[in-house]
């Protein structure tokens, strides 16, 4: 069967999709869409104009206005920045379709008391902690722990980097006074969560919703440390894997039943329909799924590995969620596995560096052409060539039958970027 997505095609017209951000995960989005419409970005990065058209509008209202104007037929919110400052509800009260959660339900992310408040008021898994501004009271609750480390997180967003493993209770407490002061995150730690530290292994689960229903992708398992080994400062991610054969299917159906479904009720009742990503963090302890963490779009580089095993389609989905009507559709993927290698400038994440030109080899081998590709993020293009500015500058991405046919395939392609000062880890999956 032939499916139209999103809405009511113009006979003969692709449809149009804005995709708001620029990074790997807003690209991945738009290259597995690029045949089934017209892409635009805002803002895109240097290499999204390969297959897209970039616009550069910040404003939320001038930027739903031009969507009016240009007859947009769905737009996709990468970021969670404008998610939580509400472009969800300004792009609605110009009756365009959007994808992703309104400002209230936004704070799932952008609040961690808010959303440790709601796990504990709806009875969903996850560790034992307080949430206060106060720093005696957060030193008698770390003093009453009983094991080590702790975890100190910042309640505000600070662009996955809020959370401290800290491998002391005096280790615990200054961090606690660094984020309450202002001196660590700003006004973003201005509240902090303390929190036992879960013994397990973690996964990165998404959840596609429609504020009532849900389509639970398969699981993945990313990797933050800079360093092989898992070694050095925590980072946006390195790479990631999916699926993942550490979860089988007792293990989806608990995290379906304990987690989402509550949530998604939870939330209506709130008054706040969740529509969008749910991105669950979970620590897997003893068979049991605890939530660490939502968030409320697509990780990155979790992202970039999921999209390409899609086999239905990819602004089907986005669409449905964004209309409620994902009981329509039926969600497919493949039986490979997708193995994504982050390379990041040299100076990532300590400070900026100074760009760089980009050289790609040609793809000789067939193997490699047929099962990798290359999703793009902290790039720009000038006079024909492609820099990297700096950052998580790209995603090599492999597919396979097995994990290690992926992983080989995505090095094999990783062989192929060069670029002053890159930077990979080797150990990924």
């Amino acid at each position: 069967k032939i499916r139209y997505s999103c809405g009511e095609k113009r006979r003969g017209m692709k449809k149009k999709v804005l995709i708001i951000g620029g990074g790997g995960r807003e690209y991945s989005i738009g290259y597995f869409m690029k045949d089934e419409a017209e892409i635009y970005y805002a803002p895109g990065n240097g290499a999204t104009e390969e297959f897209a058209t970039n616009i550069d509008i910040k404003d939320f209202e001038e930027l739903a206005n031009w969507a009016k104007e240009n007859k947009i037929d769905l737009t996709i919110v990468g970021p969670e920045d404008q998610l939580v400052k509400g472009i969800v509800d300004v792009f609605k009260s110009y009756g365009l379709t959007i994808f992703g959660p309104s400002k209230e339900a936004a704070r799932l992310e952008g609040s961690k008391v808010y959303m440790k408040n709601f796990l504990k008021k709806y009875n969903i898994p996850t560790a034992r902690y307080i949430e206060t501004s106060n720093a005696k009271k957060a030193y008698d609750f770390i003093d009453k722990m009983d094991k080590l480390p702790i975890v100190v997180k910042a309640d505000g967003l600070c662009a996955g980097k809020g959370v401290i493993i800290a491998q002391s209770k005096d280790e615990a407490k200054k961090t606690v006074d660094e984020m309450l002061s202002g001196k660590a995150f700003g006004e973003a730690g201005k509240k902090v969560i303390v929190e036992e530290f879960l013994d397990g292994y973690e996964l990165s689960m998404f959840a596609i919703c429609d504020g009532k229903d849900f389509v639970l992708l398969p699981a993945a398992q990313d990797h933050k440390r800079l360093k092989d080994n898992d070694e050095g400062p925590n980072t946006g991610g390195m790479g990631a894997y999916a699926p993942t054969p550490l979860v089988n299917e007792e293990l989806y159906q608990k995290v379906k039943d304990r987690i989402i479904r509550p949530t998604l009720d939870g939330m209506k009742k709130e008054g706040s329909p969740f529509e969008g990503v749910l991105f669950i963090g979970i620590m897997v302890v003893n068979g049991e799924p605890i939530t660490l963490e939502f968030n409320v779009r697509f990780g990155d580089p979790e992202c970039e590995i999921l999209m390409p095993l899609m086999t239905s389609s990819v602004s089907d989905m986005f669409y449905k969620a964004s209309t409620n009507k994902l009981s329509e559709i039926k969600v497919e993927f493949s039986k490979q596995y997708a193995v994504g290698v982050v390379m990041a400038s040299g100076n990532y994440p300590y400070s900026s560096s100074t760009p760089a030109e980009i050289i790609l080899d040609d793809v000789k081998h067939d193997e490699i052409a047929k099962n990798t590709h290359i999703s793009f993020a902290g790039v720009s293009m000038e006079d024909d060539k492609l820099y990297a500015d700096g950052g998580r500058v790209l995603v090599c991405v492999g597919l396979g039958d097995t994990i290690k046919r992926a992983r080989d395939r995505a090095y094999l392609r990783c062989g192929q970027v060069h670029f002053a000062g890159k930077k990979i880890r080797t150990d990924i999956a």
